[in-house]
């Protein structure tokens, strides 16, 4: 069974907790976390691209110079996709590239992440992620004190504004909640620091 270190809000570490089989003991699963990704980037898509074809380009329809006789190429009209500042070919225009993922897979595809953090022993647990006030410098001893370099996803129960605005300033250091956590978050941060009232409600969900 998966295990994981447990810490107190100075660093120190305090004892050892078992991590649910099911949730963090799984082979992961490439696939699914594949397409979990490409599924979290298309939706944050904005989809406004936009540019004018040959029809919506404000230029004159009359033909520039006669068919035949003048030496030079043949041409319609100046609008043509084929002129400079003429309309754009096929263009592309507005559109929603969101789509939704299967239940199944997006619960394996978090089971699949969580697990492989789990694989390379960089989920710290710590017990009381709270902070009494904001300050940036307390959050940086903490991290300094679990020896974490780099990037960083500190996740809690809920919403807690002193610990969200103490790392904001940090940089490589983010902040989630356990309910809306997310595979992308996992795999593009380096150690997960996981409240553990929040690792419960994790594994209340995803069990």
């Amino acid at each position: 069974m998966p295990k994981a270190n447990v810490y107190n809000m100075e660093g120190g570490k305090v004892g050892e907790i078992e991590l649910s089989e099911t949730v963090f003991g799984i082979e992961p699963n490439k696939n699914a976390l594949h397409d979990s990704v490409k599924n979290h980037l298309a939706n944050r898509r904005q989809g406004t691209q936009s540019a004018l074809t040959k029809g919506e380009v404000s230029y004159t329809t009359r033909k520039p110079w006669r068919q035949k006789g003048t030496g030079r190429a043949r041409a319609g009209y100046a609008g043509s996709p084929v002129w400079t500042h003429g309309g754009v070919a096929f263009a592309p225009k507005p559109r929603d590239y969101s789509y939704t993922l299967n239940k199944k897979v997006r619960r394996l595809a978090m089971k699949s992440a969580l697990s492989a953090k789990a694989q390379e022993e960089e989920i710290l647990v710590i017990d009381g992620l709270k902070m009494e006030e904001i300050r940036t410098k307390t959050m940086q001893n903490l991290l300094d004190a679990l020896e974490v370099k780099g990037k960083a996803l500190l996740i809690t129960e809920a919403v807690e504004n002193n610990v969200v605005k103490s790392a904001r300033n940090i940089p490589g250091v983010s902040t989630t909640t356990a309910t809306i956590l997310s595979p992308y978050q996992i795999l593009t941060s380096g150690k997960l620091i996981v409240d553990k009232n929040a690792l419960k409600k994790i594994e209340e969900v995803f069990a």
